[in-house]
This record gives structure tokens, C-alpha cells and sequence, in this order.
């Protein structure tokens, strides 16, 4: 069973598509869209275990130019 989440980020002013773009190529992102609101980008990520999917979003989507912010939404099956 895999682990998944919804990753929000804020990029800096108008890098929103570029962003996205540079998240799409990541491994185990599955959707990266550039959005309107708060968040200027929503990623759908899936990882094998909690801690896999922590280090993608540490090591992998927050080190790509021009985020300022992510905010990582685990998705659960009540």
C-alpha cells in the first residue's frame, strides 16, 4: 500500500508555471498543476512509505527554484 499526499506550494511571482513544470519530472509525482489562490501550484505525490514521501518533498520539490513555501497534505481513508 502506498503513501499519498497533496503537496501546496507557493512559488515566487509568476514562476508558478516553471515550477510546476520542474515538479512534474520528479520521481513519484504523479500531478503537478499551476493553480489560482493561495497556492500557486497542487502536486499529488505517492511514495512507498511515510518517511519515502518525506524526503521526496524535503530533498526533491523544495529544492526546486523559485518555491517559498509547501505545505504537505497526507491523504487518509477514514
Amino acid at each position: 500500500m502506498s503513501v499519498e499526499a497533496y503537496i501546496l506550494v507557493q512559488t515566487q511571482v509568476g514562476r508558478a508555471a516553471e515550477v510546476a513544470g520542474e515538479i512534474r519530472k520528479i520521481e513519484g509525482v504523479v500531478l503537478a498543476e499551476d493553480v489560482t489562490g493561495p497556492y500557486d501550484v497542487i502536486v499529488r505525490a505517492e511514495s512507498d512509505t511515510v518517511d519515502a514521501l518525506g524526503q521526496l518533498v524535503v530533498a526533491r520539490v523544495q529544492s526546486v527554484q523559485g518555491i517559498t513555501r509547501t505545505v504537505t497534505c497526507p491523504i487518509v481513508r477514514i
